[in-house]
């Protein structure tokens, strides 16, 4: 087990402006959708989680950049950072790696060096990568940091990324009839579908001799990761495949026991039973005690590439409070296996050690994340 410091986090979703925003919104169990007004069209549904104009103010095609360079300030100041180090990593996530002339910002996302200028750095100090795993694609980021870290080839990384709602990624997701006329409820037995949200997410990683010898605390240790590419189906998830995917990230980080499951859960039909299944085969692989599974998605909906976030944010209050957070908008649970347990409301535990993060996406994109208590 290599494990990599999570220095610092930083968040923009519906609930607000910063990670402790999302959490508490989270654990009350607020939903925050409405209805769309960013764009014009004939939708199965219109419901959306945005992002309110408190929380971002920025002009129609900027609304993208604008929240993942709030979230990766917010990420460096959590690290005690004052800016990027020389020699950084840096790995944007999202769905086009710049705007192109006459292209939707929204859509395409920011430019790396208007990002690196406002974290007091420029593309000739840094390594830019850009990554893009459908909705999985800030935990392959988190994935590829680590691996980038461990190797020797920097000793921090910054992670970001962010989604705004725009009419293709929003039309994308129409005409596979996956979006929710009502607002998603993952893991409910009636669940029919997701919700599209937006946001912007960003974290910082450093090799744990950087953490240690700068006397900085982290928020968690990445103790391990798995990344899988599936190509047996192109939409829906399956189960084999996020069964071996979780395996390998405990196997990985040298795990043999995990406290909570931050489920990727959309609230799809298919994808959230498939999910449940396959964590009920970790849980009897594991022993006796239930897994608890929830997801955040009924609050700020599914953020897309940026969809990792708010979940990595979520694990990191799991793991300092000891308490699960619930899955808003659930009603009544979907039948998931024995060992699995469907966590509804917030819920204090007496140990809080290790959390797996759960992401996945389109054309079989699956990766699973280990964190674990900073308290080592």
């Amino acid at each position: 087990m290599t494990a990599v410091a999570l220095a610092g986090t930083g968040l923009v979703t519906a609930l607000g402006n910063g990670p402790h925003a999302f959490w508490d919104g989270l654990l009350r169990g607020t939903r925050a959708f409405g209805e769309l007004t960013a764009f014009e069209g004939e939708f199965r549904s219109r419901t959306v989680a945005a992002v309110p104009a408190s929380a971002c103010r920025a002009a129609p095609g900027r609304r993208k950049e604008a929240m993942a360079l709030a979230a990766a300030g917010q990420a460096l100041h959590a690290a005690s950072l004052p800016r990027l180090p020389d020699g950084s990593l840096v790995v944007l996530v999202s769905q086009a790696p710049r705007s192109a002339a006459g292209a939707d910002g929204d859509f395409t996302g920011p430019a790396p060096e208007k990002l690196l200028a406002a974290l007091g750095s420029s593309v000739d100090r840094v390594s830019v990568v850009h990554l893009s795993h459908a909705c999985a694609s800030a935990a392959f980021g988190a994935s590829f940091a680590r691996d980038w870290l461990v190797s020797g080839l920097s000793d921090t990384a910054l992670v970001v990324g962010a989604s705004a709602l725009n009419p293709y990624e929003y039309a994308s997701m129409d005409v596979v009839r996956t979006l929710s006329p009502g607002g998603a409820r993952p893991l409910d037995g009636v669940r029919d579908g997701i919700t599209v949200g937006e946001g912007g997410g960003a974290f910082v990683l450093e090799t744990e001799a950087r953490a240690r010898g700068r006397g900085h605390r982290p928020q968690a240790w990445l103790t391990g990761a798995a990344c899988l590419v599936d190509s047996t189906q192109a939409v829906a998830s399956e189960r084999a495949a996020i069964s071996a995917c979780m395996q390998s990230a405990l196997q990985d980080a040298g795990v043999g026991r995990i406290d909570y499951v931050h489920a990727h859960a959309t609230g799809t039909a298919q994808g959230d039973a498939a999910e449940a299944e396959a964590v009920g085969e970790l849980a009897r692989a594991l022993g006796p005690r239930p897994v608890p599974l929830s997801s955040h998605k009924g609050a700020v909906g599914h953020l897309l590439h940026a969809s990792a976030f708010p979940a990595v944010v979520a694990a990191v209050g799991f793991l300092r409070e000891a308490r699960l957070p619930g899955t808003p908008g659930l009603r009544e649970p979907l039948e998931t296996p024995d060992g699995v347990l469907v966590v509804r409301k917030p819920t204090t535990v007496a140990r809080a050690e290790h959390v797996l993060v759960n992401s996945f996406g389109f054309s079989g994109n699956n990766a699973s994340l280990v964190l674990s208590a900073a308290g080592r």
